[in-house]
């Protein structure tokens, strides 16, 4: 996709229904380690932030609905900013709050009671002096009332009010919370649009999802680096192409469960396997300049298994072909690689492959593209009688038996959608191999190719079927 052709992807406001694009804003601002993702979770009552006793954890901004007294609003969590160089990424974690901040109707300045009035706390009061929004200094791990007299510190701050409060335990978040809903703006309601195209991006760490992100939406959504592991959470980002709505879900890298049992990446793959739960279709990005590896392997069994829509994206693919090559050699390139993946990955035959460069914003409309395809094909439904007669001739085409009994199909119907299911009520379930069922599934993709979706067959024994009746 050519850079001028980026404003075909209309952004629209993260993580919420079309009605929730004019809900106000709170935005949670600290430094690092202060407790930000646990008030964060505590306010949307659900553990969406990954939280660890560990600085740094969240690095983008983290989008969620909330209610408080019959008052909807979203919430926001960042990264904690630093004014340093204590974090590689301190600069552009600094840019998401900035951006967050922008977006802001009340902002919360989460400070923690233990440690008192630190450098880094009077380094960001200085950003925050003069902001023209209801602005609330949150004193946090406040677990106790005997911490309260620590809260009347941060007075010194001159920046407002000041309330001290437990993310852990709630203690003081009420009390917060209904001062909030009283400064927060209301809400114009707008008329709900079309469902959404739900879509898990995922692959290995460092192979540029996050930069695939950026690249669909025109804009610096999510935090690019060449540290691996820079996503921790699963981020949803929400745009606009060709009329249908998507919403794309970025998720922290997939590592072998082995290497990150009892750390962070354990949550952050758990994160990510929630996304594919709850996505019509997984974008699973392979980086072109390395090949296909084990670990982008694991990627593609984990959307196989989950029975979603799947669509290959090979990214970096402008370092793998040469510019100046002709067509017929950078078309050969693209058929030894989708060569190595049929070879390699037969059972994910169906996906649909696309070559794309996120960081020259190459060939991401035919990911979408696909996508949509991909959806389609994901939710196709066939009457029964035209399913009986394509399977009806197959099995006469290519009768079946094992060990002397023969393979009768009575009956066939579709049992399910997302993805395509089928049942076949035989004589003996038993005698149906995987082999012939992989046969019958695949002159059921002779007649609907089907592209991008996974389809599901089972052999039921047509006795319990007439018992039922």
């Amino acid at each position: 996709m050519s850079k001028n052709r980026l404003m075909m992807l209309n952004p629209v406001s993260f993580g919420l229904s079309p009605m929730a694009q004019q809900l106000p804003t709170v935005v949670i601002v600290g430094r690092p380690n202060v407790g930000k993702s646990t008030l964060f979770n505590r306010v949307i009552r659900k553990r969406v932030a990954v939280v660890q006793d560990e600085p740094g954890i969240t690095r983008d901004r983290l989008y969620a609905d909330a209610e408080w007294n019959g008052k909807r609003f979203q919430i926001v969590d960042t990264g904690g900013m630093v004014f340093d160089d204590r974090d590689p990424l301190a600069e552009q974690i600094r840019i998401q709050a900035e951006v967050a901040l922008s977006e802001a109707d009340v902002v919360l300045f989460l400070v923690d009671a233990l440690d008192g009035v630190t450098p880094d706390d009077l380094d960001l009061a200085k950003q925050l002096r003069g902001f023209k929004r209801p602005l609330y200094i949150v004193v946090n791990k406040a677990d106790h009332p005997n911490r309260d007299h620590n809260a009347n510190e941060f007075y010194s701050l001159g920046l407002g009010d000041v309330y001290p409060v437990s993310g852990l335990h709630g203690r003081g978040v009420a009390d917060m919370l209904d001062d909030i809903v009283a400064d927060l703006p209301g809400t114009v309601e707008v008329e709900e649009g079309k469902d959404e195209i739900r879509v898990a991006i995922v692959g290995r760490p460092n192979v540029g999802k996050s930069s695939m992100v950026n690249a669909f939406t025109g804009e610096q959504r999510m935090i690019v680096s060449d540290i691996a592991g820079t996503t921790r959470d699963a981020i949803d980002t929400v745009l606009e192409y060709r009329g249908e709505r998507f919403r794309l879900i970025d998720t922290a890298g997939i590592r072998r469960k082995g290497k990150i049992q009892g750390s962070v990446e354990y949550y952050m793959v758990d994160r990510a396997q929630k996304a594919i739960e709850r996505a019509d279709c997984v974008i699973i990005v392979i980086d072109g300049s390395e090949g296909l590896t084990d670990g982008d392997k694991r990627c593609m069994k984990l959307a196989h298994d989950s029975g979603k829509a799947v669509v290959f994206a090979v990214n970096k693919w402008d370092t793998k072909e040469p510019p100046d090559g002709q067509p017929k050699e950078r078309s050969l390139l693209k058929k030894d690689f989708l060569k190595i993946i049929a070879n390699q990955v037969p059972e994910l035959a169906y996906a649909s492959s696309c070559f794309t460069s996120a960081k020259e914003s190459a060939g991401l409309e035919p990911v979408l593209d696909e996508v949509i395809r991909s959806v389609e094909h994901y939710n196709f439904r066939v009457s029964t009688g035209v399913l009986n007669r394509l399977i009806q001739d197959a099995v006469f085409a290519r009768p079946y038996s094992s060990k002397g009994k023969v393979l009768k199909v009575y009956y066939s119907t579709q049992v399910a959608t997302r993805p395509p299911s089928f049942a076949l009520f035989v004589n003996d379930p038993e005698v149906m191999h995987f082999s012939y069922q992989r046969y019958l599934m695949n002159k059921i993709r002779e007649q609907y190719p089907l592209d991008g979706t996974p389809i599901r067959l089972v052999a039921k024994n047509s006795h319990k079927r007439e018992d039922k009746k």
